[in-house]
């Protein structure tokens, strides 16, 4: 794996305690040799302890979004304290399963041997993404329980696209069918092959084993069409012996389609952003107190 590349943007925003800049990294077979990536927030070296280091998927139906556009979840988590990563990983339907996420696991791998000088010494190394982004980060979590490593902290869930069935009550309620629907027009394009919706890491929703997964925060929205997929993966989780804390806000939200609006537009006229960030702060502030369970309190309805 190469060192990072000269940064090919970078932005200050005004007043901000945090930076963001644009940069390549080299990643290891079998993922594209080399990966776009953003960069959200910096450690604070004088800090007592290190930043939690977050490598994050953003939303798109497997087939759009990009780091421009996916900038408004990423910039709620460094505001929150975190370093993040995010990743501009190949979109369907030129890149089907599993190559987004294969390079996924590599750049967590790649994140993971790099964290000391991203986050400070031993900074815990999370997981996290929005729809089709969640979908790739529990799929990564699972690659990296399966391939005994690297060792995460945690994930963290929005809205997470889990089950290719679309059968749910909350998708039925949002008109949300089976002809013309972005989330399935993305499963067809993203799963090239129909046994693909059986795997595992394809659509985490239906893995058989969900023991020794990391602790996880799920966040949905009552007027969320894949809040019922999202609460069913934290109630199998819980059956697994999993620390969850899964959390339902209250609308509107729009999500998950707002999660692809420009972020500070996103900030401005949604009312979820500060109720998302105060999950995000509170998961990693149990982390930071040596104390898993503080974050894990029944789920909020």
């Amino acid at each position: 794996m190469s060192d990072l590349q000269k940064p090919t943007a970078a932005k200050a925003p005004k007043g901000a305690a945090w930076v963001e800049k644009q940069i390549d990294i080299g990643l290891a077979a079998p993922a594209s040799p080399l990966l776009k990536v953003r960069f959200y927030g910096r450690h604070d070296p004088s800090a007592t302890g290190p930043a939690p280091l977050v490598v994050h998927f953003h939303a798109g139906a497997f087939v759009a979004g990009s780091l421009e556009e996916g900038g408004c979840v990423p910039r709620l988590l460094a505001e929150s304290g975190a370093v993040v990563m995010s990743l501009d990983y190949p979109l369907a339907p030129a890149n089907p399963f599993p190559q987004a996420i294969e390079t996924g696991y590599a750049a967590l791998a790649w994140a993971f041997k790099a964290r000391h000088r991203l986050a400070g010494k031993d900074a815990p190394v999370f997981v996290a993404g929005e729809e089709a982004g969640g979908n790739l980060a529990a799929g990564v979590a699972l690659m990296a329980r399966d391939r005994h490593g690297p060792v995460l902290a945690g994930q963290i869930l929005l809205s997470p696209m889990l089950d290719p069935c679309m059968a749910t009550a909350s998708l039925r309620s949002a008109d949300a069918g089976p002809v013309g629907c972005t989330w399935t027009d993305g499963w067809s394009q993203y799963l090239a092959r129909v046994d693909n919706a059986a795997h595992p890491y394809a659509a985490p929703g239906n893995a058989l084993r969900l023991n020794s997964l990391p602790p996880t925060l799920l966040l949905t929205a009552q007027d969320d069409p894949l809040r019922d997929e999202a609460l069913a993966f934290a109630d199998r989780l819980r059956v697994f012996g999993r620390l969850v804390h899964a959390a339902v806000l209250p609308g509107p939200t729009r999500w998950p389609s707002s999660y692809l609006e420009a972020a500070d537009e996103a900030r401005e006229k949604c009312a979820w952003s500060a109720g998302v960030q105060q999950q995000f702060q509170d998961f990693f502030g149990a982390f930071n107190e040596g104390s898993e369970a503080a974050a894990f309190e029944a789920p909020v309805h």
